[in-house]
């Protein structure tokens, strides 16, 4: 398999240690608790690609936008795209009238009827269901990434070499290579203090600013795991902090436990 960018550090997670738990996911309005090992993540990043390169022909000179919360889907979506050696335009919701240029758009349910009438890209819908069910109650024109991703391929192989040099991400006026991104990935990683075998707690408001190479390619870099809190409960992260033994945080405070620096202000 040529595993190069972004996916060769989930490829590293994974040699390393498979059935470790790897990412961890909360959404505190919902009350989900989500846990992914590297195995597993890998597994669904390698579903996503499939899904992306034989329905939709994506793949080196593709663009695929992102309007998608911090989540583990999303990580998911990226690392699948970035598989693929596409181009990640990670969109935010004031720009869902703007997408214009890409070749698939992956949106959570909410924010598809203002994209599809603004853009004649493909359109994947995600219901960000905890146990991965459709959407419900739709009848726009996405295909639904839940039922499309299920039957995807348990292995991914790229059709082409990936090119280190070529386009990896776009996020506002950031643009970075897929190389880039690793580079940038492992850089930040050293400002942060983030270190192998770290259990870093990231608050989602924190993450969602300071975009994917902080949130999800950072602690991957350094070899360290995530517990990700969407729509945090502040009293809450404390006895969460311990059962999940966090180490360090991102973007959230709890008593004894070392605060990482602030990534928005790092780049």
């Amino acid at each position: 398999m040529r595993v190069a960018g972004p996916a060769a550090l989930l490829a590293n997670a994974r040699d390393r240690d498979p059935a470790r738990p790897l990412l961890t996911h909360y959404d505190d309005a919902t009350g989900e608790r989500v846990e992914l090992s590297a195995s597993t993540l890998d597994n669904w990043v390698a579903k996503t690609a499939n899904l992306l390169q034989d329905e939709f022909d994506i793949g080196p000179g593709s663009t695929v936008a992102v309007a998608l919360p911090v989540h583990w889907q999303t990580a998911a979506v990226l690392l699948g795209a970035w598989s693929c050696g596409a181009t990640v335009v990670d969109t935010a919701a004031e720009d869902d009238g703007r997408l214009t240029g890409v070749d698939v758009v992956l949106a959570e349910r909410e924010r598809l009827p203002a994209i599809e009438e603004t853009t004649d890209a493909e359109l994947l819908g995600l219901s960000l269901h905890p146990l991965g069910a459709g959407m419900t109650g739709y009848a726009g024109q996405a295909r639904d990434f839940a039922l499309e991703v299920r039957t995807a391929g348990d292995r991914f192989v790229p059709y082409g070499v990936l090119d280190p040099a070529a386009p990896g991400l776009v996020a506002g006026a950031l643009e970075l290579t897929l190389g880039g991104l690793v580079e940038a990935a492992g850089e930040l990683a050293g400002r942060l203090g983030i270190v192998a075998g770290d259990r870093v707690m990231v608050d989602e408001r924190t993450a969602a600013e300071a975009g994917p190479v902080a949130w999800l390619l950072a602690p991957l870099a350094a070899g360290a795991s995530l517990v990700l809190c969407r729509h945090a409960v502040p009293e809450a992260l404390p006895g969460r902090a311990a059962t999940e033994r966090v180490t360090a945080t991102l973007g959230c405070r709890v008593d004894g436990v070392r605060e990482l620096g602030r990534p928005a202000e790092a780049g």
